[in-house]
C-alpha cells in the first residue's frame, strides 16, 4: 500500500510543492512549527530512513541541503532544524524546520496556523530561492 507520501508524490493528494528532482520531493508540512517547515521525502518507498541504500541516503542529504538552504533565504530563521523521526509516516523522511530558538523543535508545541495563500506564498519564495 502506497504511503500518504507517495500519494503526494504522484499528485493524488494536493500539497505545496518546494522542490522536486528525479529521485526526491520537498513539500511544506501541513502541520508546521514554523513557517517554511519542509518536508524532504524520497520518491522511492522505503520506511526507515537508515535503510537507504549508501547513494541515496546521501543523495537525500545532498537535496535537503539544497532546500535548507533555499528555506534560510525565504523566511526568518537564524538555522534550520533537521528531524528524523519517522514515526508518524512509514516513508523516509527529513523534517527542515527554521528555528530561532532551541525550543522551536518541540514537536508538541502548538503547530503554525496558516492560510492556504500564505503556505502558497511561502512554497512560491523557498521554490524561487533553490
Amino acid at each position: 500500500m502506497s504511503s500518504i507520501f507517495s500519494k503526494i508524490i504522484k499528485g493524488e493528494i494536493p500539497c505545496y510543492k518546494v522542490a522536486e528532482d528525479e529521485a526526491f520531493f520537498a513539500f511544506l508540512d501541513i502541520h508546521p512549527l514554523a513557517r517554511g517547515h519542509t518536508l524532504v521525502v524520497s520518491k522511492k518507498e522505503i520506511d526507515y530512513y537508515f535503510d537507504l541504500e549508501d547513494e541515496l541516503f546521501t543523495a537525500m542529504n545532498l537535496f535537503a541541503r539544497k532546500v535548507a538552504r533555499a528555506i534560510e533565504k525565504s523566511v526568518d530563521c537564524k538555522r534550520i532544524g533537521v528531524v528524523v523521526m519517522g514515526l508518524e509516516v512509514a516513508h523516509a523522511h527529513i523534517h527542515l524546520v527554521p528555528l530561532n530558538d532551541e525550543g522551536d523543535l518541540n514537536f508538541a508545541n502548538p503547530k503554525v496556523e496558516l492560510s492556504k495563500e500564505e503556505y502558497e506564498e511561502i512554497a512560491r519564495t523557498i521554490s524561487s530561492n533553490l
